[in-house]
């Protein structure tokens, strides 16, 4: 019976957004990666902003690797904890360089080798740079919506994931991670979920808490 609940969410929840992506503004796997880990507590939005000139101004990991520290700090002051991510970015980059030719990695074992860059991140690179799904990328939307849905009694992100991988076909984590997603910014929101707009509200465990 639960399994039948969570195989009618997961499908209601990719038909209502047949053609989620992330909202992060990208043409390369480098672009990717650099974008999400700027997208650490930072709206999608205010990254895609700063990214639209520091792509045409970085082009290679060569580019990020060589810029002074604190020039690539004032570049992407904007996104917050600037300090934090221009150190990833460049050790990320160092290591693209020393290690991979310059290019960015396609497998999870590769990516979680590089500075700053933890499962999120590279699941979120390798479902959206090479559509590759090797997990489901855990953010706050994916945390509060499943758990709201009953999809997992747990608070670690990679337990979660765990969990939800568990849970849901492979086939569909690239499609069910963006949907959950979009899906937590439109209607299951933080404060006030638009629980009679959901389209899984029947099958929701928590709806009766907030109508």
């Amino acid at each position: 019976m639960e399994n039948e609940r969570v195989k009618i969410i997961v499908d209601k929840l990719i038909k209502e957004y047949p053609h989620a992506r992330t909202e992060l503004d990208y043409r390369t796997p480098l672009q990717m990666l650099v974008a999400t880990i700027l997208s650490a507590q930072c709206t999608d939005e205010r990254v895609n902003k700063v990214t639209k000139s520091l792509f045409k101004k970085y082009r290679s990991a060569e580019d990020y690797m060589n810029v002074p520290r604190e020039e690539l700090e004032e570049d992407i002051r904007p996104t917050g904890f600037f300090r934090n991510k221009a150190k990833s970015v460049q050790g990320a980059a160092r290591m693209l360089v020393e290690k991979f030719n310059g290019k960015v990695p396609d497998t999870m074992e590769e990516l979680l080798q590089l500075p700053g860059v933890a499962r999120k991140t590279a699941n979120v690179v390798l479902s959206n740079a090479f559509g590759k799904a090797e997990g489901i990328a855990v953010d706050t939307h994916v945390i509060r919506v499943s758990g709201r849905l009953g999809l997992t009694k747990e608070e670690n992100p990679d337990r979660i994931e765990k969990d939800l991988m568990k849970l849901i076909p492979k086939d569909k984590w690239i499609d069910i991670n963006h949907s959950l997603i979009l899906h937590g910014r439109r209607v299951c929101k933080a404060r006030k979920p638009l629980c009679r707009q959901c389209v899984v509200g029947d099958y929701c465990p928590s709806r009766d808490k907030f109508i």
